[in-house]
């Protein structure tokens, strides 16, 4: 690693699913718990014992969530009491908890690790990515870091000056060749098969309702599996559902899908095809909300090499 390199890494900071019949599902990802240590929260814990929310009323079951969320009681239950905690509730009330968020912040920056199978091909090594993001209007800043697939790659998006194209560089030998170029061009479409927009905790969650209104509108069923997992040091509760038809009609055949117990969105995700082949995966590691300058999201950074 340059001495650049170093001094820059130096200056960031490490970087149920009840069959909702309305709203639900997602693609895929998994998680590290290195966040900075929650503040005292004011919020106090839900005065109804965990063993019987599944008694209340579909928004007193939501505002329960949200208090044992922001209160720190979630993340303080054993995993039996996770799992049947979720397996009581009301099929809306994680829909519904989900979608009133927030699901992200209005800027933050995240590192994060991400597989995806491209023309049938698994990729040796994840990208491991650092992202910074700021929404109205939407910019986004990514780089490929050191450690993962593509390294040395960078990409900058503004919507208030070019809404459908972003100026990048490829790692390596070529990283001084930045070129404008489409959000769902050719270049784009070859390390993924998402556009640049959809990074962030914001697509999972948005992804996750829209699907779930495709089963409301056909009234497919599909199972729901729920655990309690630790991915990368961060306890999740996993919500494992596949459906009887799979795709195109359905984003994956199966999926599971990783709650984070302290914040109201999902660490991790992971998509399966209907051949039953993992053809997704992302990692959201460290999330902080943070306030960017202008120079976050200029490519004549001194700090960026474009």
């Amino acid at each position: 690693m340059s001495a650049r390199s170093h001094r820059l890494r130096q200056r960031l900071p490490a970087c149920a699913l009840l069959v909702a019949l309305a709203l639900l599902a997602l693609p895929a990802a998994y998680a590290k718990n290195d966040d900075p240590p929650a503040p005292p929260s004011a919020v106090k814990p839900p005065a109804t014992p965990a063993a019987q929310v599944g008694k209340l009323t579909l928004d007193q079951q939501v505002k329960w969530l949200r208090a044992a969320q922001q209160s720190g009681a979630l993340e303080k239950l054993g995993d039996a009491q996770l799992v049947a905690l979720f397996q009581s509730l009301n099929p809306l009330a994680l829909p519904r908890y989900i979608k009133e968020g927030p699901n992200g912040y209005p800027s933050y920056e995240f590192t994060m690790l991400r597989s995806e199978r491209i023309r049938g091909q698994w990729p040796d090594e994840p990208d491991h990515m650092l992202v910074r993001i700021a929404h109205d209007p939407l910019r986004i800043y990514a780089k490929w870091l050191p450690d993962g697939g593509h390294a040395g790659q960078e990409v900058i998006y503004d919507e208030s000056k070019r809404d459908d194209e972003m100026l990048g560089h490829l790692g390596g030998i070529l990283n001084v060749m930045p070129m404008w170029t489409s959000l769902t061009g050719t270049l784009a479409r070859s390390q993924s098969n998402h556009n640049l927009r959809d990074l962030g905790t914001e697509y999972i969650a948005t992804q996750y309702l829209s699907e779930g209104r495709k089963y409301a509108e056909t009234g497919l069923p599909r199972s729901v599996q729920i655990a309690v997992k630790t991915i990368d040091g961060v306890r999740v509760v996993a919500f494992t559902f596949e459906t009887p038809v799979g795709q195109p009609q359905f984003y994956a055949k199966k999926e599971t899908l990783g709650l984070d117990l302290r914040h109201p969105f999902f660490r991790s995700v992971e998509s399966y095809d209907n051949d039953g082949k993992l053809f997704e995966r992302i990692v959201f590691e460290k999330i902080t909300p943070m306030t960017f300058d202008d120079a976050t999201f200029d490519p004549e950074n001194k700090d960026y090499k474009f």
